[in-house]
This record gives C-alpha cells, structure tokens and sequence, in this order.
C-alpha cells in the first residue's frame, strides 16, 4: 500500500527508511540522485542487496535508452535483496523486453564485495511468491504468475494490502543455467506510453505493476492540475485490471508538509481505482494508509453482505434494499482483505 522513495547515494537514509514502517522500499537512482553520484548510489545499493533485507526492496534505475540503465539491471538483478526493478519513462513493450533481457542475461560481473550464490526454490512453498522466473524466450507455462513465478499471464489478482503480488499455486521451477527474471514495474511518464499501456502491462511475464509518473506526465501534456490528469489515471487503472495485474497506486505528492492536500488527493485516488500511493517522506506514510484502509462503516456493510451471501448464496437483497451479486460479494471480501491489515 505504501512505497517510500530513497536515494540511492544517501545509505544512512536508506537505511532508516526500511524501519519506517513502508511495505516497499524504493532506492531511487534516477531523480534523486544527481549525475556525479550516479556510481557511487549503485555501488550503495548493490552492497544493501547482497543480503536479505527486512521489507521488499525496488529499485528504480535510470531511463532505458541512457548510458547507465543496462549496466544498473545487469549489476542489481542478481542479487538476493532485490525485490523488483522500477523501470522509469516506458513508452512501449519493447522497453520492458529490453529491460527484461539485460535483467535475465545478467552478464555485467557484481561487485567484488557483493557475495550471491543462487538457491533452489524450496519446493515445500505453497505459493509461488518467492519462486523465480525462468529466462526470458522459454515457453509460457500454464500456471498463473507472481513475484519471481513461472512466466505465463495471470487472471485478475488479489487486492490484498502490502504487496502487488497474487499468491497463485507454485509451478516447478523450471531448469536453466541462466538466472531468473526479477519483478519488473513499468511508469508511464508519457503521452505515448498512456496509449500503450495495456500493452506496456501484457509485454513480459515478469512485469507485475505499472503506475505513473505523473511530474514528467504533466510537464508533457501541458496540464497543470488533477482534471487534466483524470485521464490517463483513469486509463492507467484500468489497463493495469485487464492485464491481471493489481491495481496501481498513485503517483507521488509533492509536498511533504500539506498532509491534508495529501489526503484530499488519496481520496480522489481510491474513488479513481488506485491502491495506495508513493511516498517521499515517511511523515506521508500514515496519512495514505488512513486514506486506503476501509472505514469502520466500510467494514460494517461488508461484512453484512459476506453474511448474508453465505446464509442465502446466489444474488439477493438486504433488508435496507440493497441489491447482492457476486461481484458486489467479491468487493465485500476485498474491503474484508484490506481491513485486516494492522492498522
């Protein structure tokens, strides 16, 4: 629900940040981090990710048709405490199979001081979430995908908080001598790529998000507040839904200091169809869970709809007139879902 923006040259802020209570870490070295800082951030990260690390951890490189991009992927994707790699400025599939490609190949050597030797995947894991996934070019599987799973495209996911990732039955781990694929996610930053993106969102079996980069969006389209952006946020969604991804949380806001600006946008936000929201101070942290969790009342009037599908199965009314089906059922569990996560 929550991803916290780091840069990636400042390792004591990064640090601090995978105790700050975010569900992803995101190390930033692309914006953040300014150009004669550029080795020194990936050389940081690299080092962090050597290990495992407390919360999931992305990284979002620098723009794929720049010098330093292919080289961040092949050094970074290796490594154990690599959660996903956020792919800046996408403007159509072929970006993700490149990146999926330099991801995949991982030929640029690691660091001398990063130690990574790669493990099996357990096969008692019920779930596919920690499972690789096979080089780019094998054959699709017939098993739904997640984090790290068997390529293949996956039916709607759930909405479930804290991570992007549907819990689908395991496949086995298929043989390779080639490493896996880390999670890729996309941000449409462009024109071009909002009119691709439901291909953006289909183009490789390990891209497992998309989402917005609505700065760059902005300065592109010429617009200067949310209505000229109901759009492509709207287009955003709902190409994310059709591709059986999650839905995308929203972009960043700017300033750190107006809380309650910041929790009138989430709220337009949750009613657009995001799920949660990018952060760039942890002091916007609990004011974007406060805006995505559901309301007591939410919470009230869902669980009177799971009863009483349960008690009576098939469509029915409430008492108050409402009318039930299993698509007003299956909204009800997801606000269940959501109101389970600590608060």
């Amino acid at each position: 629900m929550t991803w916290l923006y780091v840069p990636g040259d400042r390792p004591e802020v990064v640090a601090k940040a995978l105790r700050c209570g975010a569900d992803v870490v995101v190390i930033d070295l692309e914006d953040a981090v300014a150009p004669d800082r550029k080795d020194h951030a990936l050389r940081a990260t690299a080092e962090l990710l050597s290990d495992p690390v407390p919360v999931p951890v992305h990284v979002r490189v620098n723009a794929l048709d720049g010098p330093l991009a292919e080289h961040e992927i092949r050094t970074l994707a290796p490594l154990p405490g690599l959660a996903g790699l956020r792919l800046p400025k996408v403007q159509g599939p072929a970006d993700v199979h490149r990146a999926a490609g330099w991801a995949t190949v991982a030929a640029e050597p690691v660091p001398e001081h990063v130690a990574y030797v790669a493990e099996p995947v357990p096969e008692h894991l019920p779930y596919a979430a920690e499972g690789p996934v096979p080089p780019a070019g094998r054959a699709l599987a017939d098993h739904p995908t997640s984090v790290r799973t068997p390529p293949g495209r996956t039916p709607p996911v759930s909405t479930s908080p804290g991570t992007t990732a549907t819990l689908a039955p395991a496949a086995p781990p298929a043989a390779s001598a080639l490493p896996a694929t880390p999670a890729l996610y996309a941000l449409l930053e462009s024109a071009l790529g909002i009119e691709h993106a439901f291909a953006i969102a289909t183009a490789h079996p390990a891209l497992r998000g998309i989402a917005l980069g609505e700065a760059d969006l902005c300065g592109e389209l010429g617009v200067q507040d949310d209505a000229g952006l109901a759009w492509p946020r709207s287009r955003a969604v709902v190409a994310a839904r059709a591709a059986g991804l999650a839905p995308p949380p929203q972009s960043v806001h700017p300033d750190v200091h107006d809380l309650d600006g910041l929790a009138r946008s989430c709220a337009r936000g949750r009613a657009l169809g995001f799920l949660g929201r990018a952060a760039i101070h942890p002091r916007q942290l609990p004011v974007i869970e406060a805006a995505y969790l559901p309301s007591a009342e939410e919470v009230a009037a869902a669980q009177e709809i799971v009863r009483a599908a349960t008690a009576e199965g098939g469509a029915l009314a409430l008492p108050d007139g409402r009318f039930v089906d299993a698509a007003v059922v299956a909204a009800a569990r997801r606000v269940l879902d959501l109101a389970g996560r600590s608060r």
